[in-house]
Formats: C-alpha cells, structure tokens, sequence
C-alpha cells in the first residue's frame, strides 16, 4: 500500500498497472472522469468494484448499487477513503498489480 501511496506523487501510474488499480491511482488524483473510462468497459469483478466505488463518490448510489452486485461486493457503509484503501489492498493482494 505504501509503495502504491508513493506513486501518487507521478504524473501517471505505472506502467502495465491492471485496469482497475489505475483507476483507482486516477480517482485518488482527483481525475473521475478518467477513472471512470477506465473501468467503464472492463469485464472483471475487480473493475466492477472500482467502478462501484466510482459512482459511489459522484453520488449515484442506484448505480453503485448495480456494480457492487456485479462485483460480487456488499455496499459500502464505510467512509470513500476507507473503501479506497479496501479495494487497493485487496487488489494488491490478489496479485492484481
């Protein structure tokens, strides 16, 4: 997580970084937008549940309630910052780097 936190200072993530951590390296930089697209047409559980959280922070919980169901994830209840971090470590963990 650490090292992943340390990239966030570059102007782009790294290079061959899996879909949806880069979205999420683009939403921890303030770019929704590019996230978003991103993850928007990835097949992968691990880019639904990105892009669940996406749409959680623009506040369409009716469709971040849809991507958590194709995510196979429980809604979030918990603050954007601590589902961040959720995610990324799960998806470090899972090899998905």
């Amino acid at each position: 997580m650490a090292d992943f936190r340390a990239t966030l200072a570059d102007n782009a993530p790294a290079p061959g970084l899996e879909p949806p951590l880069a979205g999420l390296w683009w939403a921890a930089k303030g770019d929704w937008d590019r996230a978003h697209k991103i993850v928007q047409d990835e097949g992968s559980a691990e880019a639904a549940w990105v892009h669940a959280y996406l749409h959680r922070v623009e506040g369409d919980l009716g469709n971040a309630g849809y991507w958590y169901r194709q995510a196979g994830q429980p809604v979030a209840k918990d603050s954007l910052e601590a589902e961040w971090e959720r995610i990324v470590t799960a998806l470090l963990g899972s090899g998905k780097a």
